[in-house]
């Protein structure tokens, strides 16, 4: 059994991340923000850079999935500052926590996200690809970043490049599954930018995989081998659901509706878990209908 400290636990990842854990007998310790309730909790307040290092003391990992949503509303210039700070300032009061502990633990497991490769094109994006440009990919690299006081403290650090999550509880595709149930899936803007997604099976799977592998550090994309097209993707969504897929959202539309965010919707998004699939990983899910039916399941 190990003793593992989860921050996000209430979040679509982090909730199943934790239900697996649990399942296999291991000891989870949830940073909540508010007073802890027992010795299975740890107070912490990211935007405050505030954690109770206290309740840290004896894990043996900590895993960290905390962030305000990135799709759930419209990017004010207030909620985008709301979603850096949640992410590097947390990310940052973390790992200082985990740094002065006497007996720190042996892995940091930091969430952060494929928008670090911005747009891709047709171009395939490894690990080994540069940032791209804008506030996703700008944010991205601060928020790996702050992690260097676990990383200078000799803490295994990696971190958990996610991709689309195939899923119905959240997310995009829980955004995505009522519409097209219904029959108003369809295309967004022209269809041809590539879409990088993960079961959240295979996503559990894998952050898993990186907590056990003491070999493994810095970033890991966490996307299926291989991408498609948001075409590809709307035709099996209809394949798997019998539904139609006539409808289709034009861009100026998207743009009008979402603002800023749209540029991720109609962005292209090549990326590949070159590193993942080196060092052994195997997804039980790598194909779009699989990963569909899954999240159905």
């Amino acid at each position: 059994m190990r003793r593992i400290a989860v921050a996000g636990a209430s979040g679509l990842i982090g909730n199943a991340l934790v239900r697996s854990l649990t399942a296999d007998g291991h000891e989870v310790r949830r940073l909540v923000r508010r007073a802890a309730r027992g010795p299975q909790e740890v107070c912490w307040d990211p935007e405050r850079e505030y954690v109770d290092a206290a309740g840290l003391a004896g894990c043996d990992a900590v895993v960290n999935l905390a962030g305000a949503g990135v799709g759930d509303r419209r990017w004010s210039e207030a909620y985008k500052k709301r979603i850096h700070d949640s992410r590097v300032l947390g990310t940052r009061a973390l790992a200082r926590a985990v740094a002065a502990l006497d007996e720190p633990p042996r892995v940091l497991v930091n969430g952060s996200a494929m928008g670090i490769y911005g747009e891709t094109g047709e171009r395939i994006a490894d690990e080994d690809a540069p940032p791209g440009r804008g506030f996703l990919p700008e944010l991205c690299v601060e928020w790996e970043a702050a992690a260097a006081p676990a990383e200078e403290a000799g803490v295994r650090t990696a971190f958990a490049r996610t991709g689309l999550v195939v899923a119905r509880q959240g997310g995009a595709w829980g955004r995505l599954f009522p519409l097209f149930k219904a029959g108003l899936g369809g295309r967004m803007g022209d269809g041809r930018q590539y879409w990088s997604y993960i079961a959240l099976h295979d996503e559990v799977a894998a952050i898993r995989h990186l907590l056990d592998r003491d070999d493994l550090s810095g970033p890991f994309n966490l996307t299926a081998p291989e991408p498609l097209t948001n075409r590809e993707i709307t035709e099996a969504m209809g394949r798997v659901l019998g539904r139609p897929t006539v409808f289709a959202v034009p861009a100026p539309v998207l743009r009008t509706v979402l603002g800023e965010m749209a540029g991720d919707v109609l962005g292209s998004a090549r990326v590949v878990p070159r590193r993942l699939l080196e060092s052994g990983f195997r997804f039980a899910y790598p194909g779009i209908d699989d990963a569909i039916r899954a999240a159905l399941a």
